[in-house]
């Protein structure tokens, strides 16, 4: 079997939008990368700070591999925090050893140590994304994982010309583990984020930024693959494309109906493809992102991040060579004559002067976006994602779990250390279990080792109490929860259905929640309290998307349902981080099979040691 073997490095400005591809030789099978955790100078917002990165970059290397390729990247974590990798949306079959979230699949890597993720892509194709999965280092280690079909496999839609990563995120002009610590010391929720980011930069509409701003270059005529992916730590994302239409053609790595859209909606955690045909006069066009905000009363980021869908060869436009040499071009000189009206603040007036008036060639034409508090087009957005053809959904279920997700307060007694609402400390449930990690070993380690005293396999499958769910004035007796390490005992094979429903307790809001080793078919969602006997009848039996990451609409439900075929201890959480660290999770754990084939496999000997 081939073997490649490559170093991921930092690369120069010049190289297109922050992105390394990484596509070693076409018939190699297994690959090795080595991602050094590392400190680097990053500049936004007009001041250098140190920021935690692979190999230098940021956002991090791509890495495109094909499906049936198994790869081995060692991690060496040479910084001061703990980190473990997770990649996310992989399977990782009868493997949860390189699943990654810390002391759930794994102990983390202690500075100085490293670790070797082994993993086979089986069976999946398309744009998923990986990130640390400690602490809050996801902030800025993450980058774009892109599986495309086996050799020889066409896609099942036209070959686009070109394809182009699209990574959003967000920036805090402090350290992201200071914002996390000053939540936790003081109970209050974390500050929110100073800018959204596309491709790791700002773009025209931010301080000192408008010279970086990520350029995509198109030719006129040709189709493109935008794999956009949300990598926000905690902000729902719009995202919008000046005078083109986008054809979405995949989501979370499975393929869907394809359909037009003028926008698009993606959670935390989430991945999206669309096609774009550069139809429209050559000309620079802003692809724009801001964010979607269902929860009502709570601050957040309301900046918008820009990049430049720029025609190669356009009349005063720069060559593909020169934004590359520039870092980025385009003008923040307001929109061009026919521009859509760009719905809502950009943080100063488009008509503003961008601050570099050498930067030659016509002001991009801004998009539309919808609003903040934009529901209706976050809930038509989702509504139209489907699978492509129709799916034998399993059945019939044989194991249930109807799960509450929202917030809680714990009470406390006033002082600097209770300073959420209310002088409480801010918290987060499923169940009204709070979730709470081991610090000595990993859950998996401690199922696998038959480790007593690490978790309990008790998480119950129904709220410990009925109520309105979605009221606002749910009882404050209901809002304290429990802080528990309590998991859900699925035998190998079963039929699993989950029901995630919302709560008004402190503000209903929409949670992207993610099932890590597995993929799921979501079969419906509503507003309000879920009821069987009614919704059951709304269910999509026939086309349902399959996806792993779904969004619980804000005050209201979502319907999962899945085969628990893969072994092992696995994460279910809200991928809004500040939801996470306040106990929005719990976790499966998936029996053995009667097979080797239906066990976990032995841990790997490299796997970190655990600090008893």
């Amino acid at each position: 079997m081939a073997r490649t073997t490559m170093r991921l490095s930092c690369f120069s400005a010049a190289a297109i939008v922050l992105f390394t591809f990484l596509l070693p030789v076409a018939v190699a099978e297994e690959r090795f990368y080595e991602f050094v955790v590392q400190e680097a100078p990053v500049k936004r917002l007009c001041n250098t700070q140190e920021i935690i990165t692979v190999n230098g970059q940021f956002p991090g290397p791509t890495i495109e591999v094909y499906d049936g390729d198994t790869l081995a990247i060692r991690a060496v974590n040479t910084v001061r925090y703990n980190v473990t990798l997770h990649w996310h949306g992989l399977r990782q079959l009868r493997n949860g050893w390189a699943d990654g979230p810390e002391f759930v699949t794994q102990c983390p890597i202690r500075p100085g140590g490293s670790y070797t993720y082994r993993f086979a892509i089986q069976g999946q194709e398309g744009t998923l994304w990986w990130h640390a999965h400690s602490s809050w280092l996801r902030a800025t280690v993450h980058g774009a994982l892109v599986i495309h079909p086996r050799r020889g496999v066409a896609y099942p839609f036209p070959k686009p010309q070109a394809e182009f990563p699209v990574v959003l995120a967000e920036w805090w002009r402090r350290d992201p583990i200071a914002v996390l610590r000053q939540s936790m010391i003081t109970g209050a929720p974390p500050n929110v984020s100073d800018a959204i980011l596309i491709n790791g930069q700002p773009g025209d509409f931010a301080e000192c930024s408008a010279q970086e701003t990520s350029i995509i270059p198109v030719v006129a005529g040709e189709t493109t693959l935008l794999r956009i992916i949300n990598a926000a730590m905690n902000t729902e994302l719009f995202v919008s494309l000046a005078g083109h239409k986008m054809t979405v053609v995949a989501a979370d790595a499975m393929y869907t109906k394809p359909f037009e859209t003028t926008v698009v909606l993606l959670g935390p955690g989430q991945t999206t493809d669309v096609l774009v045909t550069a139809h429209a006069a050559p000309g620079r066009y802003y692809l724009a992102a801001r964010a979607y905000v269902s929860a009502q009363g709570v601050p957040f980021d309301n900046t918008t991040a820009t990049a430049i869908f720029q025609y190669k060869d356009a009349a005063s436009c720069a060559t593909t060579a020169e934004a590359g040499a520039a870092g980025g071009v385009g003008s923040a000189a307001g929109p061009g004559p026919g521009a859509n009206t760009y719905n809502g603040p950009l943080g100063r007036s488009p008509s503003q002067p961008s601050g570099h008036p050498g930067r030659a060639g016509p002001a991009p034409m801004l998009p539309f976006l919808p609003a903040f508090n934009d529901t209706n087009t976050a809930t038509a957005f989702s509504n139209s994602i489907r699978s492509p053809a129709p799916v034998k959904v399993p059945g019939p279920v044989t194991q249930e779990v109807f799960t509450t997700v929202g917030f809680g307060l714990f009470n406390c007694r006033p002082g600097p250390f209770c300073q959420g609402p209310n002088n409480t400390r801010f918290g987060a449930s499923m169940n009204n279990v709070s979730f709470q990690l081991p610090n000595t070993v990993s859950l998996l380690q401690a199922h696998y080792h038959h480790v007593p005293g690490v978790f309990t396999d008790d998480f119950p499958p129904l709220p410990p109490v009925f109520f309105d769910f979605t009221s606002q004035n749910i009882p404050r007796a209901l809002w304290q929860p429990v802080k528990g390490t309590r998991l859900y005992r699925i035998k190998y094979g079963a039929v699993v259905q989950i029901v995630f429903q919302d709560t008004g307790i402190f503000a209903a809001e929409e949670h992207p929640m993610h099932i890590h080793g597995y993929h799921f078919y979501v079969l419906a969602t509503g507003f309000g309290n879920y009821d069987p006997r009614r919704d059951a009848a709304k269910f999509n039996l026939v086309d349902p998307p399959s996806r792993n990451t779904v969004g619980v609409p804000v005050g209201g439900w979502a319907v999962v349902r899945f085969v628990a075929d893969n072994p092992g201890v696995w994460l279910v959480h809200c991928h809004i981080d500040a939801h996470l660290t306040g106990g929005l999770a719990m976790a499966l754990l998936v029996e053995d099979g009667e097979s080797e084939l239906e066990a976990t496999m032995a841990p790997p000997l490299d796997l970190p040691i655990c600090v008893l």
